[in-house]
This record gives C-alpha cells, sequence and structure tokens, in this order.
C-alpha cells in the first residue's frame, strides 16, 4: 500500500485528523467567547450592564478556561484520548444549555435577595458558566498533546494551536458583539453553540460504548427536558440589539389612563399615555419640562431647537413635539432598534424628528448650529457613559447652547450624598454659572434617586418649581443640602476625559443591597 506523505513530511492521513483537531479548537474557543459575550446579555434584565457586571463575566470565564487547561493537561498525560474529548465537547453543550435552567433556578432567589449588584453579578455568572468555561478548556491541551503524538514538530504544533485558540476566541467575540445577538438573541445562541459542540463531539464519540452513549444521550435530553420544564427557553427580552435586552409593558392606570413604558435592561427608561403625549408621568421628565418653562419665563411657542441625548422611550421629544409644533427638534440615540421599538409599540410619530442613531457627543460636536435646549436622557442607573459627563463635554455644550440657552441632565444616584452627582455639579460650575439639582420629593435615608440637574448662564432660577402644566407637582433645589453633606466637594474629583471614575463614585448605589 501505498502511504501518501506531503511536504512536510507528515501523512496525509495524518494531516487531515491534524486540521481536525486545529479546527476543533479553533470552533471550541469561539464558542467559548460567544458564551462570555452571551453571558452580558442574560444577565442584563437582572443587574444592568456595567464594568462590574463584565468584571465578573470575564473573571469566571477565564477561571474556568484556566482550570481547564489545567485538567486537560493532567488528563492528556494521564492517558486521554479522542474519546475523552468527545465527552468533554458533548458535556459542555450539555451544561451551556444548563446554564438557561440555573438562570431561571437562581434569578428568582438572587431577586428577592439583599445582595448588592455586584455579588449578584458574580452569583450569576459563576452559576450558568464556570462549569462550561472550564469543559471547554479541556479539549486544547487534549487535543494539542494527541497532535505531538502525531508529529514532531513541536513548536510548530503547539504554535499553530495556541494560535488557532486565540483566533477562535476572537472570531467568537466580533460574530456575536455585533451580528449574532442583534439577529438570532440569546437562547437561540445558546441552542446554536450545543449543536455546533454536538457535532464536534461527534466524531470522537465513534469508539463510545452502548451504556456510555445511552448515558450521555440520556443526559443530553434530561437538560433539554428540565430547561424546558423550569421555563429557562423563555426569553425576558421582546427585543435584543447590540445595545440592549427590551421589554414594552402595560403601565395604564385609573388616574392617567392607558400608557406604555420602555424597560432597557432591568431600568424603565419612559412612561408614554397613548393619547395624550404631552402629559409626563414621570416626575423627572416632567420636571425638566417645567424647568424649560420657568427659565424661557413661559415663551415656548416659537422654533426653538431642542437636542436630545438618547432617545429610549422619547418621551420627552415626543411631547416637545406635540405642545410646540413649530419646535426643531433633533435626538442622537444610539440604538436603532430603541428607536424603531419606540415607534413600533410607543405611540411615538418621528416625522417632525431629526433622528440620528450616532453617539451623542460625535453628534453634537460635529453640528455648527446652537441649541436652546440640550438635554442628556441617555443615562442609566449603574452605566453612565463617561465621555458624557467630562468637563471637555460640558464646553461641548456650552459652545453648542444659545447665549439663553438650559443644560438640562437626569442622573440616578444615592440619596443623601450623591457623589456622582456632586462630581458632576463641580463639574459643570467651571463651565456655567447655575448649576442646580433638583428633586420632587426629599426622601428620609438612604435612597436611590433620579436627579434633575440644569445648568445656564442667565437668571437664576428660584427656590422652588410647581408644575404649570400635567400633574399637581412641586420641585425644588437641593444642591446646597447636598454639597453640605456627606463627603466634601474638595475631596471629589473634576471630572475630565483623562479621568472620570464613574464606577467608584456611584460605588455605593452598586454595593448597597436591594431588590433588583
Amino acid at each position: 500500500m501505498v502511504r501518501l506523505i506531503n511536504m512536510s513530511g507528515v501523512p496525509v492521513s495524518t494531516r487531515r485528523v491534524l486540521i481536525w483537531y486545529s479546527f476543533t479548537i479553533f470552533l471550541s474557543s469561539a464558542i467559548l467567547l460567544v458564551l462570555e459575550i452571551v453571558a452580558g446579555r442574560l444577565i442584563a434584565p437582572y443587574v444592568g450592564v456595567s464594568l462590574y457586571s463584565w468584571t465578573s463575566i470575564i473573571g469566571v470565564i477565564l477561571a474556568g478556561l484556566s482550570l481547564g487547561n489545567w485538567l486537560g493537561g493532567r488528563w492528556a498525560d494521564r492517558g486521554g484520548n479522542e474519546l475523552s474529548v468527545g465527552i468533554v465537547l458533548l458535556l459542555a453543550a450539555v451544561f451551556s444549555i444548563g446554564s438557561l435552567m440555573f438562570l431561571s433556578l437562581i434569578a428568582p432567589w438572587l431577586q428577592e435577595s439583599q445582595l448588592d449588584l455586584i455579588s449578584a453579578s458574580f452569583l450569576y455568572v459563576l452559576g450558568m458558566f464556570f462549569i462550561p468555561a472550564v469543559l471547554l478548556g479541556i479539549p486544547t491541551p487534549l487535543l494539542t498533546t494527541l497532535a505531538l503524538g502525531l508529529d514532531s514538530r513541536t513548536g510548530h504544533i503547539v504554535g499553530r494551536m495556541h494560535a488557532l485558540a486565540a483566533l477562535g476566541s476572537i472570531l467568537g467575540t466580533f460574530t456575536t458583539g455585533y451580528w449574532l445577538i442583534q439577529y438570532f438573541g440569546t437562547r437561540v445562541i445558546i441552542i446554536g453553540c450545543a449543536v455546533v459542540l454536538v457535532v464536534l463531539a461527534a466524531p470522537f464519540l465513534r469508539k463510545v460504548r452502548t451504556k456510555q452513549a445511552a448515558f450521555l444521550v440520556v443526559l443530553a435530553v434530561g437538560s433539554l427536558v428540565a430547561t424546558h420544564a423550569r421555563n429557562g427557553f423563555a426569553n425576558p427580552c421582546e427585543r435584543e440589539s447590540n445595545y440592549f435586552c427590551m421589554r414594552v409593558v402595560d403601565v395604564s392606570q385609573p388616574s392617567y389612563g392607558p400608557a406604555r413604558a420602555l424597560i432597557l435592561d432591568h431600568l424603565m427608561h419612559g412612561i408614554n399615555h397613548e393619547f395624550e403625549p404631552a402629559l409626563m408621568i414621570s416626575p423627572y421628565v416632567h420636571a425638566m419640562d417645567e424647568i424649560m418653562r420657568v427659565h424661557f419665563k413661559g415663551n415656548l411657542n416659537y422654533r426653538q431647537r431642542y437636542f436630545f441625548m438618547g432617545g429610549g422611550a422619547y418621551t420627552q421629544p415626543r411631547a416637545v413635539s406635540a405642545m410646540y409644533p413649530e419646535a426643531q427638534v433633533t435626538v442622537a440615540e444610539l440604538d436603532p432598534l430603541v428607536t424603531a421599538t419606540a415607534r413600533e409599540s410607543l405611540f411615538l410619530d418621528t416625522s417632525k424628528m431629526e433622528i440620528i442613531h450616532r453617539d451623542a457627543r460625535a453628534v453634537l460636536q460635529s453640528r455648527q448650529q446652537q441649541y436652546d435646549v440640550v438635554v442628556a436622557d441617555g443615562f442609566h442607573d449603574i452605566s453612565v457613559p463617561y465621555h458624557l459627563v467630562t468637563r471637555e463635554f460640558a464646553q461641548s455644550v456650552k459652545s453648542r447652547l444659545a447665549p439663553n440657552g438650559i443644560y438640562l441632565i437626569n442622573i440616578i444616584d444615592l440619596h443623601p450624598d450623591p457623589k456622582l452627582v456632586k462630581s458632576l455639579v463641580k463639574t459643570l460650575q467651571a463651565e456655567f454659572e447655575h448649576v442646580d439639582v433638583w428633586l420632587d420629593k426629599v426622601p428620609f435615608g438612604t435612597a436611590r434617586v433620579t436627579y434633575v440637574i440644569s445648568a445656564q448662564n442667565t437668571a437664576a432660577f428660584p427656590e422652588n418649581i410647581s408644575s404649570q402644566t400635567g400633574f399637581s407637582r412641586n420641585w425644588q433645589k437641593v444642591k446646597q443640602r447636598l454639597v453640605s453633606f456627606g463627603t466634601p466637594m474638595a475631596e471629589l474629583p473634576m471630572l475630565t476625559d483623562d479621568f472620570v471614575p464613574v464606577e467608584r463614585l456611584l460605588a455605593g448605589m452598586l454595593f448597597a443591597p436591594g431588590d433588583r
């Protein structure tokens, strides 16, 4: 029998085996990073998305991968073979599906617990993806060792396998972040990963014994049945984009009638009344409108120019367009699917608005025209875009404001010592003559509240503002109360593009116990 040899001196049949080993390492590494990116979306409806949640995800996945590499190396030295690889890949498929079942089991408990957001994030990821990460870390050293038994070029084999593992990880990261989540959603991706792992495992399981095969089949089927029984395949998101998990919920009340709200990840972003677009149900949105009325002394009926950073439910742009038909409304909303959802489910008509789906800072800085009102409504509770709170950005806003213009921000922080709000006030005061912080109700003790911050260079506001439209409400200035309590202003940083420690300033809220 003639044995074909390629130019490297490796038989063609052996080369095919090496290619299969290489492909398995490449694809299993890609799947691990797919699971890592998907983990961020899976836990977002429960704990949001922040630097701390991603730290938990990356740390847990790397810990599992490291342990898997170590176990795979020891297994290889003790006789690990192709069958071992097949079993591990099949188990990885089972536990990937099982991650959805575990989420359905642990989510109710963590939602009711008093754990802080950081601990909850860590437990979610640890329970869901540590074991899959361990299992997906095992094949690389196992297959590399098996490949070295077929090809004596040690450096070539080891280098190739490491390179393919890294390339697979890169592919998994980019395809998931840029494409898979937006087009398929998290549950479908998890199921797809499990299917691919089963297909990868199949050639390695050709010598499996009947009893072993039966056990593995029962395990796989049992995982599917249990996950289905626990409603693990049910997606809490109605839509998933590259940025958010979205839901629209009915929040109708006898006091104001039919209305819907948009939930992005775990946080409500605006409430829209079905028939009365000018009715602002959320107090902080209402506050910004009333502050504008006082600032412009009620003269809001001419062609004023509004720039909104963030659309969300588009509650305020919708209200402005309804109340002031001649107003020029520009909205910079990063996520096109947010806009589409508001149009389809939140009664939004954008025919009189200019909608730009780009980063708000880039859009504002590229504009030459001036605006009468700039509104920052792109902040979440634990995820604050750093570049929208710095002094450099405040300078950009100031340069784009008309001489009598006003800059309005809503932001969530703790009371009574909101360190991020106080740092933001300190930053804005370097650029604006009058900076005020507003609340409709001052809570007793520690609480999460939504603050409204106003910044302008014209006349100072009165100490209290009462609503002229809609619900009967009152707002009061609380800046002096805030800056005189808790952390001294001198110890808080001026926020700049080079130094904007948002997570540190929000740490009190992140570590505070409470429901999610």
